[in-house]
């Protein structure tokens, strides 16, 4: 039987290829747009592609924040993707200071560089440093340090609590490039956009989400 994985649905989100990769690791991706169907879920995910105050706003006039905070206090996995994954931290200063679902301690910023010829976004393949922790060990099962993986962004998480990565990329500045902390993993490559390593990240935390 597969393991069914809550896709949230905000508008802003890379949907179809999600699911698409949750299928090719065999589970099924089940779209929502209530907050109301995520406690149904061992697993979610919120991916994301666009600007973090529009986004934040909508999850908050959804009511998906709430249900989001109670859906990590129930102690179940819940993964954030690029944006996704941004959304998980105190706030950003994309366009103006705006809040965020403080799921983690932390900012979000804009990449601000003194080498003038790197291209802002980040875009395309990097590699990544993984750290070694208990939970960098679980996303990273099986992966090797320095693998390849997907980017595309302006603006990066710096979490309070270093303790919570479980990479690092360097583009200019190391900064965070995934964390991963008891049942909160977050990243801000595309697993679902990073080839058998990516879709790799995806079969450890549906792993994850089995044992729950």
């Amino acid at each position: 039987m597969q393991t069914k994985i809550a896709v949230i649905d905000y508008g802003f989100g890379n949907i179809k290829s999600v699911v698409n990769a949750l299928h090719y690791c065999n589970a099924q991706g089940c779209v929502i747009d209530s907050p109301l169907q995520i406690a149904d879920f061992n697993g979610a995910i919120l991916p994301g592609v666009g600007a973090f105050g529009p986004a934040t706003d909508f999850l908050k006039l959804k009511g998906f924040d709430k249900a989001i905070h109670d859906y990590v206090n129930s102690g179940k996995m819940l993964y954030g993707i690029c944006l996704g994954f941004q959304l998980f931290f105190t706030k950003s200063y994309e366009n103006g200071e705006r809040e965020g679902l403080n799921l983690v301690s932390g900012e979000v910023k804009k990449f601000e560089f003194k080498d003038k010829t790197l291209k802002i976004p980040h875009m395309g393949w990097n590699n990544i440093e993984i750290l070694d922790s208990i939970f960098a060990k679980k996303m990273f099962n099986a992966i090797s340090d320095k693998e390849f993986f997907y980017f595309v962004h302006s603006y990066y998480a710096v979490p309070t609590n270093s303790q919570i990565v479980s990479s690092f990329c360097s583009y200019e500045i190391n900064f965070c490039s995934s964390i991963a902390y008891k049942n909160i993993w977050g990243s801000q490559f595309h697993p679902e956009k990073s080839g058998k390593k990516g879709l790799k990240i995806l079969s450890n935390f549906i792993d994850e989400v089995k044992n729950k």
